[in-house]
């Protein structure tokens, strides 16, 4: 069976940089950063002190409010960037072709806000006060259902949870569904909304958040002196397409999707495998899948959380699949700028790889002060730089071993 040819036709976002796909990326461009204090929960409460968080998001601009009020804040936020994705694809969705347009969105954790308000209402006023809502507004697969009832889409419906790989994997996932013919077009991506008590306990707890309290250099991948993660929030969806459907209707298409490779570490619940082994599997299946070599690979968006074992694994794995190749690709973390938006940084970060190669601009990694000399490959610091872009990879990497990696390319 021929595999079919799966293109990239529109892009939506919300994100700590912006409450769009378009600014989102000229602000990244601009090494601007979305990390600030931290405000949805009491600071004082928590060594970690900053988090990316989106601003003056107003879910009404993309629902009705009594649908908004069934949702908790990370299927809001999946809704709000299906419909840009949707309305910039210039996709109709109609009786004809519903049943071939799949949803398929990743969430690390789902709705951890609802989980958290309805068990103090347990706590505190019985099992009664308990919202009928609370497991539809929870569970992490109602991102997928809700885009696919808001848009009609009723293709196949899914949700790949896989801890901070999960907005990858799900594009991975979507990407096949098309490639074999079982849809036409899919929205996917991933979201999340984890900045919460219970989760900023649990991170702190771990030791796995940046305790800099300057919210600008907070996040720092790559750099000597990283010291965590920086949460974030928000969502990334694509729009993919079979490259037949986006001719038939003459959309524009920004990139070609050609590469997806998935691994597990089968190692550590939380710390990646020595030297990235994982990772490395995780890429080379993605480049084999895409028919790449090495030196057709311009960019990657690294995973790049800013912590101590992934920054150095990270650029372990690179050396390794790249060889010396490694030396001459640009790589840079938009984390250093988006935080880390867990299972939405995949879909975020594919976006900007969709960016790349469309603008032939590299975003930035900032706050890059001193050199670890473990880390010693070419993350692009601090300024954004020119460069044609001909295919971009880009890693995600999650708690539980799991690991994805995208390859996109100039559609020709």
């Amino acid at each position: 069976m021929e595999k079919k040819r799966v293109v990239v036709t529109g892009l939506g976002a919300v994100t700590p940089v912006g409450n769009d796909a378009a600014t989102t990326w000229q602000n990244l461009l601009e090494g601007k950063s979305g990390v600030d204090v931290l405000t949805r929960v009491n600071k004082d409460d928590y060594p970690a002190k900053v988090a990316a968080e989106v601003k003056d998001f107003n879910p009404e601009d993309y629902m009705e409010k009594k649908d908004a009020k069934r949702m908790d804040l990370f299927t809001q936020y999946a809704v709000a960037a299906s419909k840009m994705a949707v309305e910039d694809a210039n996709l109709e969705i109609t009786d004809e072709n519903a049943n071939r347009i799949g949803v398929w969105i990743g969430s690390g954790i789902g709705g951890m806000g609802t989980y958290e308000e309805q068990f103090e209402k347990l706590m505190t006023k019985g099992p009664r006060r308990v919202s009928p809502f609370f497991v539809p507004m929870m569970i992490p697969d109602m991102a997928s259902g809700q885009v696919s009832i808001q848009l009609g889409a009723k293709g196949i419906n899914s949700c790949s949870v896989t801890a901070c790989a999960s907005g990858a994997n799900s594009i991975g996932d979507a990407f096949k569904v098309i490639e074999r013919g079982d849809a036409d077009a899919m929205i996917t991506g991933g979201s999340e909304a984890p900045l919460t008590k219970m989760a900023f306990a649990g991170f702190s707890a771990a030791k796995a958040l940046s305790f800099n309290d300057d919210p600008k250099t907070a996040s720092r991948p790559f750099d000597a002196n990283r010291d965590g993660f920086v949460m974030g929030e928000g969502a990334g969806i694509l729009i993919l397409e079979s490259l037949d459907s986006a001719l038939e209707r003459g959309a524009t298409i920004y990139a070609e999707i050609v590469g997806y490779g998935a691994s597990g570490d089968a190692y550590h619940i939380t710390a990646p495998a020595p030297e990235g082994e994982g990772a490395v599997r995780a890429m080379r299946q993605a480049m084999e899948d895409a028919g790449l070599q090495a030196d057709d690979i311009d960019y990657v968006n690294a995973h790049g959380t800013s912590t101590e074992l992934n920054d150095k694994f990270e650029t372990a794995a690179l050396k390794q699949l790249l060889g010396d190749h490694a030396y001459q690709t640009a790589i840079s973390s938009t984390k250093s700028m988006t935080g880390h938006m867990l299972g939405a940084a995949g879909a975020v970060e594919a976006i900007i790889c969709v960016k790349a190669i469309q603008d032939g601009m590299i975003p930035p990694t900032i706050n890059q002060m001193e050199k670890d000399p473990l880390c010693d490959l070419d993350y692009v610091p601090n300024v954004k730089r020119e460069k044609k872009v001909r295919a971009a990879l880009s890693n995600s990497l999650g708690f539980g071993g799991h690991n994805a990696a995208l390859v996109f390319k100039q559609y020709q």
